[in-house]
This record gives structure tokens, C-alpha cells and sequence, in this order.
């Protein structure tokens, strides 16, 4: 089977997780120049701590959205949690120093980057960020109002740092229900007449509350997963797949990747054989709720636009394999 349901979907976001090098970089970049070529104004985001995009599609890439040659309407991106910070410091910095200077004498640089440590707004802007670039929900920021996109591709971090970065929005908000209460006990043991961090964490509580409600919604977000059939990449889909219904997101869609398909000697017909079992567990367990689609063993590196459109290709069906 391949991908091609995606096409019928209108999910403004989709993003591609799983273990560490399983190929979700390969199988995000194909599946962002399919829509592209399909006409659809798209933006690729990596936040994996080592990015690839830029050797995927040999173009090189940083924080600002880059138009990838050989490919209209693709662009992208790779974004790090430093930059996030940055645009949060930018941002948030001069009203949070106002607010907390009524309380401390502190440099400015020492305070906000004190309150940037607060637990889950690294994740929660990450996520804003991501959101920013959805057509529809594009903000001003800094005087620019960010390029809007008809589709969002997002190459996530390995499935530990993703899943907590799903997770910590709605711990954020917990933390800013209490925040509230010890305010105001300082700001009556301080006798001050008013309590600007109040009005901050307002604003941050409604930011918090439309993340969680864009990026748990399958309305808005699709979530791809990619694995390898081997004992690790299967067993930890597994609680991927677990982890994320605990957030609200079923997945629908995975891709089996570095398949055999074709034994021509005997390295390949031993792969293939140690390849077997974990086939049949993903077709037992998830073949009758997912779509299952191949990506075989290539023979070549995958790098550029022309490799990606045969991997494009296979994935979307033109040359899809089946299980």
C-alpha cells in the first residue's frame, strides 16, 4: 500500500517521527516535494538536533525559510532550539525584565534568561513556531507576518525528544494554573499595586491552550511514522504508537523502510530471513488499522531532487511494493 490516502486528507500539518536513523528524513523530504510538484505551497522543518535537509536536498539551510532549487513551491528550514530561544527572548524579553523589575534588581539579560528556563516554554514555542507558518494562523512577529504555507512537513527529533516535546504544552499549562496564586501572595506581601507577570501569564496560558488544541486535533496534524524491520525500530514503534493516543494522535500511516524485497545472495536472503518476523508482527498488529507502506532497500544514497522524486514515487504508489 502506499501513501496515497494522504492526497485526500487536508491536514495542515505532517509530521514524520521515529527511532533515531530509520529514515525519517528521506521519507519527510519525498513526501514535501510530492506535495510541492501537487502545487502546494510547502514548508519542510527539521528540529532534530543534527539536521540533514541540507544534504538531502544539497542546498544549505539554517534558521531562515530557503526556497529548495529544482522544486517550486518547496522551501525549507532547519531550526534549533537555541533560535527558538532567541525569537522567545525577542519576543517575550523587554515585557518580562518590566514585569519583574518591579520585584528585583537584576540585569536584564540575567532575568530573562532566568524565566526562560521555566519548565516546558522551550517546547511551547517550538511548537508556536511551527504553527506560525500554517496558512490561517500566521501572526505578526516582530513587524513581519511569517510566509504561510498550505502544508507544513515536519522531520521531528527521535521519538523521545518529540514525544516530549507533545507532552510538555499541556504540563506548561498545569504550571501556569498555579503560577497565579503565588503572585498574588507576592504581590501583597510586597504591598504592590499591580502584578504585570499576571497579564503575561494570561497571555501564555490562551498560547498554551491553542497548541494543544491545533497539534491534538487529526483534523489538523497527521503523524507518519517510519521504522526499520528490526527488533529495536519495531518495539519502540510500539510505544510511539501507545504514547501518542496519550496525546490524542492515532497513527495512520507507517513506513517500513530498508525493506529486502529481492534476495540475489546470500548476505541479502539472511537479511531478509532476520527481516521476516518483524514484517508479519507489523502486519499482524497494524495492518488492519494502518496503512503499510515499503520502502525497499535502495541501491543508491539518497540525495537531491532526482533521487527524491524515485522515492516519491514509491512511496505514493507509482512504484509502491507490497507486503
Amino acid at each position: 500500500m502506499s501513501l496515497a490516502a494522504l492526497d485526500q486528507t487536508r491536514q495542515r500539518v505532517l509530521m514524520f517521527g521515529g527511532k533515531g536513523g530509520v529514515g525519517k528524513t528521506t521519507s519527510s523530504a519525498a513526501t514535501a516535494l510530492h506535495y510541492a510538484l501537487a502545487g502546494r505551497k510547502t514548508l519542510i522543518i527539521s528540529s532534530d538536533l543534527a539536521p540533514s535537509l541540507s544534504d538531502i536536498f544539497e542546498v544549505e539551510l539554517g534558521v531562515a525559510e530557503t526556497p529548495v532549487p529544482g522544486a517550486p513551491n518547496l522551501y525549507a528550514l532547519e531550526i534549533s532550539p537555541d533560535e527558538v530561544m532567541r525569537r522567545w527572548k525577542e519576543h517575550y524579553g523587554p515585557e518580562v525584565y518590566q514585569a519583574a523589575s518591579a520585584l528585583v534588581n537584576m540585569p536584564y539579560e540575567e532575568i530573562v534568561d532566568y524565566v526562560a528556563l521555566a519548565p516546558g516554554i522551550q517546547e511551547e514555542f517550538m511548537l508556536d513556531y511551527i504553527l506560525d507558518h500554517v496558512r490561517d494562523n500566521c501572526v505578526e512577529y516582530n513587524g513581519v507576518v511569517p510566509d504561510a504555507y498550505d502544508l507544513v512537513v515536519w522531520d521531528t527529533a527521535p521519538a523521545g525528544d518529540t514525544l516530549r516535546l507533545l507532552g510538555l504544552p499541556h504540563r506548561f499549562l498545569e504550571h501556569l494554573r498555579a503560577a497565579p496564586r503565588v503572585y498574588l501572595q507576592v504581590q501583597d506581601a510586597f504591598q504592590l499595586s499591580t502584578m504585570p507577570f499576571l497579564d503575561i501569564i494570561e497571555s501564555w496560558k490562551g498560547l498554551a491552550r491553542k497548541i494543544t488544541s491545533f497539534f491534538c486535533n487529526p483534523k489538523n496534524v497527521e503523524f507518519i511514522l517510519v521504522t526499520i524491520p528490526e527488533a529495536l525500530g519495531v518495539y519502540q514503534s510500539r510505544r510511539v504508537i501507545q504514547d501518542l493516543s496519550a496525546h490524542g494522535l492515532g497513527v495512520r500511516h507507517m513506513i517500513i523502510n530498508n525493506l529486502v524485497v529481492q534476495a540475489d545472495c546470500d548476505f541479502h536472503r539472511q537479511r531478509m530471513e532476520m527481516q521476516r518476523p518483524y514484517v508479519e508482527l507489523l502486519k499482524h498488529e497494524y495492518g488492519g488499522r494502518m496503512t503499510l507502506t515499503v520502502l525497499p532497500l535502495l541501491p543508491y544514497e539518497v540525495k537531491g531532487i532526482e533521487r527524491l522524486k524515485q522515492v516519491e514515487q514509491i512511496l505514493f504508489g507509482k512504484e509502491s511494493t507490497d507486503l
